[in-house]
């Protein structure tokens, strides 16, 4: 892919070999760090989340474009991680973290697949704007889990994680991002899905950083 084109594994500056030799180091590392220092629980969800990025998602990609929707499930447990690393199990405040994030991922991905979509296709990535080159899936796609995301953006403040000052900024973000995947899915042009991209990567932070802020002030 052009986009990945600078990286040093297809640069040729890393062979594969010393890729995964480097990759599982640092896994290995990492779980031993996370078991010793934090706690079990904690290592069982970054072990999930590798096997299941690693072993599930990865061969997908060339396979089938639900891989988008399989790869957002490890992509949705690093906030489970450090929940476990804190409180030492999964309780519904991991789960609904774990909801913003895993419908987050899909508008995102889906914009940045569209205005990537002939790199994809190159590359032999399966995603959806590939399989559906009018893009209509897409739009329709992105529109409907953006819509689940604003629901489930509400769960912190169902679960007492968040105060009312949390749901109201959720609320008007929500209306933002909602208002942008509405226009990339009517005009499916590249300068909606680079909107659409650009406010999800900032939308995020700004709704985690008021949960903080709203959990400090509980």
């Amino acid at each position: 892919m052009h986009r990945t084109s600078r990286r040093p594994l297809p640069q040729g500056r890393l062979g594969t070999s010393e890729s995964a030799a480097f990759g599982v180091l640092l896994s290995v590392l990492g779980l031993g760090e996370l078991t010793l220092g934090v706690n079990a629980m904690a290592a069982l969800v970054a072990l999930v989340t590798l096997l299941s990025y690693v072993a599930v998602y990865t061969p997908l990609k060339t396979r089938t474009w639900h891989s988008t929707l399989v790869g957002a499930f490890p992509g949705a447990l690093p906030p489970v991680i450090g929940w476990a690393a804190a409180t030492g199990d999964i309780g519904g405040g991991a789960l609904a973290l774990f909801a913003i994030m895993f419908f987050w991922q899909m508008p995102h991905f889906l914009a940045l697949a569209w205005l990537y979509r002939e790199d994809y296709a190159r590359a032999g990535m399966l995603v959806l704007p590939v399989m559906e080159p009018d893009g209509r899936s897409t739009g329709r796609h992105a529109w409907l889990y953006t819509g689940v995301l604003v629901g489930v953006s509400a769960t912190p403040t169902a679960t007492g994680l968040a105060d009312w000052p949390y749901l109201i900024v959720a609320g008007f973000l929500g209306i933002g991002i909602m208002a942008l995947c509405y226009d990339f899915r009517r005009s499916l042009t590249e300068t909606s899905a680079r909107r659409l991209f650009l406010a999800s990567i900032t939308y995020l932070p700004i709704l985690l950083g008021v949960l903080v802020i709203d959990r400090l002030w509980l």
